[in-house]
Formats: C-alpha cells, structure tokens, sequence
C-alpha cells in the first residue's frame, strides 16, 4: 500500500515521498521534492495526497526532482461567485438568463463597455462569451420586460415595513453626442451641462432598496416624472395607497393637486422664496429657537416649517461664500458667472443687498409640505430620509456608471438601465448585509484568486485561500439568506 514519507536530509530540509512497503521493506515510488519551510512542505504533502486520490503512481529511482510550480491561469472567481449568490438571492435567476447576469455582476465588478465587459468576465473566470451574446441578451431584455419582472422581484424582496413609504428622486445622463433625438434632448440638467441627456426617475424604499426606475426624454421637467412613475408603480403592485416622499423638485400645485386627486400620501420639501408668513408673525412676539418647529394648515395639506441652528451655521457659511465670489465679480477681479447676489444696474454690477438679506433671513429655515395626519417630527424625520434615494443615485452614477456611453438607440439605452437596476439592488443589499461599500467589497475580494497551476508537469486546480477577515463577511452576507 502506497503512503507518504517524510525524510529529514542533511541539509535540513524534509524530503517528501510516496513509498510503498514491500516484504517489510520500503521501496521509494516517487521523491516529490525538499521542503525548506513549513508552507511549502504543506504543499508538497498535498501533492502527494492528490497523487494518492488519483492513483498517479510514477517510479523515479534514480531521480531526485526539484519542485517546479508553474501558473497556468488564475481569476477572480471568488468574487464571481460571492455577487452571483447575491443575485440568485434577490430571485433574478428566474430571469434564467446567465448572459444578463453575467453582465450586471461585470457591471459592479467594472463598469465599463458591453464590449469590454468580456474582459471583465474573462477575468472573473467566465469565458467563452462573445460580443454577439451580449447585444442579443439586450434585446432580450426589452423583448421579455425584463425590468417588470425584476420591480416585481426587488418589491418582493423589500421589507414590508418599509413599503408604507417610499422615497422618489430625479437625475440626468447626458450623451457626448452633437446631435440631439427625440429621446436624448437638452433639458434642465443637474450636472449644468449643455449636452443631450434623458432623465431617470428612482423610486426607492426608505432603506435605499431600489423598487422601480423610468427613464423620459431629457426635456421633461422634473416635476413631470413623479405622477407616471407613482401610478405605474401603484398598478403593478395592486396597491391602494402609496406614501412618497420627493425633494422641492417635485413641488407644484399640479403635483399636489394630482397626488391629492389620486389619493396618495406625501410628503415634498419647500421651496422657501420669502420669509413665510407665519414665521413672520411668530418672530414678532419671539426669537426662533434651534428645533423651532411651526406647523400651519393651508388648502388640503399642511405646511411644517423648522429651524435648526446647526442648518443655519451651515447656510451662513454658503451666504458668505457667496457674497465673497459676488463681491469679486463686481469689482471686475473674477469673471462674471451666475451668481443670485449680483445683480445690473443699467450697465453697472451691484451687489443685491436685499436677496442678501432674505437668504440671510431664511437661514436655518427648510419646509415641508404634507397631506398625512402624523407629528410633524415625524414629517420631518420622514423627508430626511431620502438621503438614501440619493445615496442610491451616488452609487449607480460612480460605483457603476451608469451613463451608457457608447448605446445609442433608446431600447438598447433602456436595457441598460435595467441591468444598472438590477446591480442596484445587488449592491444595495450587500451594502445593508455589510455594512460595507460595493466597491470596498470588490476591492477586498477581487485580490482572491483562484486557477490552476503546474506543479512536476502535472496540472492542479488551486482552490483560493479565504482570509479570515473574508470569512466573517461572508456569514454577513450569509444571514440575509
């Protein structure tokens, strides 16, 4: 029977065997190698097991082999795997599609080209794609409404607790095109930026969880978005009532009007122009204090207003900033730019000492507009939660980029979308699972490799080494299951 020998040599080293005995007598098979410390006498005795699993039995009796490792192939697998159970955790795999699961974790891993993105995978350890393959998995994302299916499965996923209010939100993705179409069109852009763009609806939970996103042609006002992207919500889930809560975008009396009509809850932030009337009368008798809160009834809904001192140090700085770059622009040193404070004069530059007053006046004061029966801190805590709405968009516009470059029709503009949605929700759930960023996540475990390697002429699959700091992020990841 074949069994591994170690053998001390005279150079202190540990010579690792495969022996076998014979008539009492041991009869050297195979001499592996000398190892010279403790690694890599544990690679030689896995060696010699593998040899011993496989029966490979090879007599050498008079060689003395070295030890030579050589690496054929490694990849990223690993991490492959880790988003890939993510996905197959949120329910996509119902979609049973790999290609478009392939390209929504190449997506997280490196957003970059459909095109590229075979590199990408190539490095994850998924070969044997084409670029053909990718461009028809877009179409059949369009073909087979994808997106319905994925909304449907993030609202599935989603904490019932958090689905009595959601958060909604606009941005803008322009294209480096010179012309426009009757999609891709100027508009009112958040970045300032003169180019053609469209503009993306989210609608998320009060976590961050994205439940839908809608794209409209780059012209459409912000305030337009929010009633189509409510009602189709609302249609596909069956609900009857829905609570939102949006920034001072979306705030118009059309809006309100359509919200109330349709029988939706809100709650909107307001723009604040003036110094409101019942604030005005308050500081008549009194002087704001931090955490004034001053609630007051108007038509259908109700008005909050609070004021925070921390706010008001905070906007103060931005007044003085302001009057700072006005002052310079009046007085000829920087150039002329948009500024609220500068203001003409026939054809003199002034400083506009009464838009000076009202912001310093309104400092400290934000607004809120609701139609729900609830405490006003409760109003108020509520709006200050569509910070995750915008954490959302801060994640799909850098961590995965989402503006589509290089597509140009608008089905193939809508296919990416949904794939920049479905990485959402896979980021957005590692991120609650962790506690940690998707691109710290990638960074940590893209380093892991895994592949195979040529060891004596023989080849091996080399399993990754998991640290054990990996280890307790993957039982994170593993609760949520």
């Amino acid at each position: 029977m074949a069994f591994i020998r170690k053998v001390k040599t005279k150079s202190g080293a540990t010579a690792v065997q495969i022996a076998r005995k014979e008539g009492g007598h041991l009869s050297k098979l195979e001499h592996l190698g000398s190892a010279h410390n403790s690694k890599e006498l544990e690679t030689l005795i896995s060696l010699a097991k593998e040899r011993l699993r496989g029966d490979q039995i090879f007599l050498f009796p008079n060689q003395e082999n070295k030890l030579q490792i050589k690496l054929r192939q490694s990849s990223s697998n690993f991490l492959f795997q880790v988003l890939n159970r993510q996905y197959q955790e949120l329910g996509f795999s119902q979609l049973n599609d790999s290609d478009f699961a392939n390209l929504c974790i190449a997506r997280i891993v490196e957003p970059t080209s459909k095109l590229d993105s075979l590199r990408v995978l190539s490095d994850l350890g998924i070969n044997g794609l084409n670029k053909d393959q990718l461009y028809r998995c877009l179409q059949k994302v369009i073909k087979k409404d994808y997106r319905k299916t994925i909304s449907q499965l993030c609202f599935d996923h989603a904490d019932s607790q958090n689905l009595n209010l959601v958060l909604y939100d606009v941005t803008t993705l322009y294209f480096e095109v010179q012309e426009e179409d009757t999609y891709r069109r100027p508009g009112l852009s958040k970045e300032r930026r003169l180019e053609p763009q469209i503009v993306i609806g989210l609608l998320v939970d009060r976590s961050g969880f994205p439940l839908g996103i809608q794209s409209f042609e780059g012209n459409t006002a912000e305030t337009k978005t929010i009633i189509p992207v409510l009602e189709e919500f609302q249609k596909e889930h069956h609900l009857e009532k829905v609570t939102v809560v949006a920034d001072a975008a979306m705030l118009s009396r059309t809006n309100l009007e359509a919200l109330v009509e349709n029988g939706y809850h809100f709650v909107v932030g307001s723009r604040l122009t003036k110094i409101p009337y019942d604030i005005a009368q308050f500081q008549k008798q009194k002087s704001l204090v931090d955490n004034q809160i001053i609630d007051t009834k108007k038509d259908d809904y109700r008005i909050i207003y609070q004021y925070r001192e921390k706010r008001a140090r905070l906007d103060i700085k931005n007044i003085e900033t302001q009057i700072t770059k006005a002052k310079r622009m009046v007085d000829g040193i920087s150039p002329l730019k948009r500024n609220r404070f500068v203001s003409f004069e026939s054809t003199k530059k002034i400083l506009n000492q009464s838009l000076i007053d009202k912001a310093y006046a309104l400092a400290g004061i934000k607004g809120y507009v609701t139609n729900l029966n609830l405490a006003s801190q409760e109003i108020i805590n509520a709006y200050h939660q569509l910070f995750e709405v915008e954490a959302s968009f801060r994640m799909a516009k850098s961590d995965l980029k989402a503006r589509p470059i290089f597509l140009h029709k608008r089905d193939a503009i809508e296919a990416h979308m949904t794939i920049v949605f479905a990485s959402l929700a896979i980021s957005r759930r590692i991120k609650k699972l962790t506690g940690i960023s998707i691109k710290r996540i990638v960074n940590l475990l893209r380093p892991i490799r895994s592949g195979t390697i040529i060891i004596n002429g023989t080849e091996y699959q080399a399993k990754p080494e998991i640290p054990k700091d990996i280890h307790n992020l993957l039982q994170k990841l593993e609760s949520g299951h």
